[in-house]
């Protein structure tokens, strides 16, 4: 047998020998990893995986190990008894392994918690002793070493908070202590980085997410595709709080600097859609419940009516300002004062806007008060207008966090929109009935299929309802499907406008006021004897005539003949 032969010989029983030890981790359920490698698998809950990594390098003092799902649990352990100080459960979790100074691998432990199987990413990164470790100080967790971020939602706001981290340190010291000090040698010159990456929008599938974390795990690639909302020192309280956006899916991650050493590590970043997946009703893929969706299809096409002929059809917009005006205060006041359902509140929302829309048309029928009426339709106007103003990055400012100084500010913009156009009441009628009409379909679409551009209104609304949502950030997605909204509403403002000042710029600014044009044609018709309407009877002589002809048809026809017998 030649040199060549033995060569081929050779290469063939490697890799045999290496197919073999595949089918034996496989079938022993041993997973192998890579540092910083993304490996996708399924877990189940009857058998549990064991995971080794091997060829650590010498200049890695620990490694964090996370694994990832989109809705179910996992677990991953340091050892196969799955106890709460070595133990992380959840569907981002994550565990710090603290290398000893020759140890070149490491072993840990890996299941579902759900009955059924879950489909799982997972990644172990290394970190060397200049590298800051996150939770190295943890206090609060049952972790020792914690480097989770916890993270708990509401209809209002979600919440993130994370064990403060230590200094890095050399293999063969450990890390250490937390407490020496305050000076800028100990942990407290560390610095956290909050970041947030939205999902796209209106999905929902489970690869995608396992996709896209896969930007929020490593320190270089959160901050070239993430948002940075705010930076923490050592000082601050390690808890950030965010508008919940519901159906929205949002990634969450923290980095941790080293000012002095200029070095980073990120924890195990954490994800939600504010919604549950396994909920029966009202689930991630049912957003909205059936009333929302009809009470802003009805508002949607009473808005449109007014984006294109609110001027010429004045009664009809002031009902629509006073139901919006007064629906908005009396579901804020009912939603604070009484725990009533939702469907209840939207039905006694919806009879107390109509009673606003009515008594604002009384007001302008029996006083003909043009000020007052345009006051309210400016009011409208300019609570939108601050509302878009909040919706920018200007409303994420700390000095708005304060509700004294958010609501003035607020309140002002609002009035300054009335007072600005109280010189040409008309032009300040037609643009809000373009603006707020075609905002309408804005708020009837969102109830069908998510769109940010329903949050202008929606954080006000919320920070109203709670006295909690002025601590959050209110950032947003604006992705493609917000873009084509915006271009729609805008499409729509600018035709209703257009379409109304053209139509309307040779007739008068206003109707006449309409109870002295009743009370005018009234005495007309009263000393004109020529009119047929002189001649009709007084209304309450006609009511009684009426229900004469009622009663009639209720009484008994008496016979005819005589029936009284003949005296003799």
């Amino acid at each position: 047998m030649g040199p060549l032969s033995l060569l081929v010989f050779a290469v063939l029983a490697s890799e045999w020998a290496v197919g073999a030890q595949a089918i034996w981790n496989s079938s022993e359920g041993l997973l192998e990893f890579s540092l910083g490698k993304f490996r996708y698998f399924r877990l189940n809950k009857s058998f549990l995986e064991e995971a080794v990594l091997q060829h650590i390098s010498s200049n890695a003092t620990f490694l964090i190990f996370q694994i990832h799902s989109q809705y179910q649990n996992t677990t991953v352990s340091l050892s196969k008894d799955l106890l709460p100080s070595n133990s992380g459960t959840g569907t981002d979790k994550g565990l710090v392994f603290i290398l000893s100074p020759e140890q070149s691998s490491y072993t840990w432990y890996l299941e579902a918690s759900d009955d059924e199987s879950v489909q799982t990413m997972a990644v172990p990164l290394s970190y060397s002793k200049r590298d800051p470790l996150p939770g190295g100080c943890n206090l609060e967790f049952d972790l020792d070493i914690d480097p989770n971020i916890y993270l708990e939602y509401n209809f209002f706001e979600t919440m993130i908070k994370f064990a403060p981290a230590n200094l890095g340190y050399v293999r063969d010291k450990g890390p250490l202590p937390c407490d020496v000090g305050t000076d800028q040698d100990s942990r407290w010159r560390l610095q956290y980085d909050v970041y947030q990456y939205f999902l796209p929008e209106n999905d929902l599938t489970e690869m995608v997410l396992l996709k896209h974390l896969q930007k929020m795990a490593e320190v270089p690639q959160v901050k070239a595709n993430a948002i940075k909302v705010v930076t923490l020192t050592a000082n601050d309280k390690t808890s950030v709080y965010f508008s919940s956006l519901r159906g929205q899916g949002v990634i969450y991650n923290v980095i941790v600097w080293d000012p002095l050493l200029n070095t980073s590590a990120a924890y195990v970043p954490v994800h939600t859609y504010a919604c549950s997946f396994e909920a029966v009703e009202n689930n991630c893929f049912s957003l909205g419940q059936v009333s929302t969706k009809v009470f802003f299809i009805f508002f949607a096409l009473l808005g449109l009516f007014i984006c294109f002929f609110g001027h010429r059809f004045w009664k009809t917009e002031l009902f629509f300002i006073g139901f919006i005006f007064m629906g908005f205060f009396f579901y804020i006041l009912i939603t604070r004062l009484t725990p009533i359902k939702y469907d209840v509140r939207l039905v006694l929302t919806t009879i107390a806007g109509s009673i606003g829309g009515i008594f604002l048309v009384a007001i302008w029928w029996r006083f003909g008060l043009l000020i007052i009426c345009m006051l309210f339709v400016g009011l409208v106007l300019g609570f939108l207008v601050s509302s878009v103003t909040f919706f920018t990055p200007l409303g994420n400012l700390m000095v708005f966090h304060d509700d004294v100084v958010f609501w003035v500010t607020f309140s002002c913009i609002a009035v300054v929109i009335p007072v600005v156009f109280m010189g040409c009441l008309r032009i300040l009628n037609i643009l809000t009935c373009g603006i707020i009409g075609s905002y309408s379909v804005v708020l009837a679409i969102d109830s069908c299929m998510y769109t940010s551009l329903s949050f202008i209104t929606l954080n006000v609304l919320k920070r109203a309802l709670n006295a909690d949502f002025r601590r959050a950030f209110t950032n947003v997605p604006f992705q493609t499907n917000d873009f084509i909204i915006l271009a729609v509403w805008g499409m729509l403002a600018v035709s209703g406008i257009t379409l109304q000042i053209r139509r309307e710029r040779v007739r008068p600014s206003f109707p006449p006021h309409p109870y002295k044009l009743w009370k005018r044609e009234r005495e007309r018709r009263i000393t004109n004897i020529l009119d047929p309407s002189y001649h009709v009877p007084p209304l309450r002589e006609r009511l009684h005539g009426q229900l004469t002809q009622i009663k009639e048809l209720f009484q008994t026809k008496q016979p005819a003949g005589e029936r009284t017998p003949l005296l003799l």
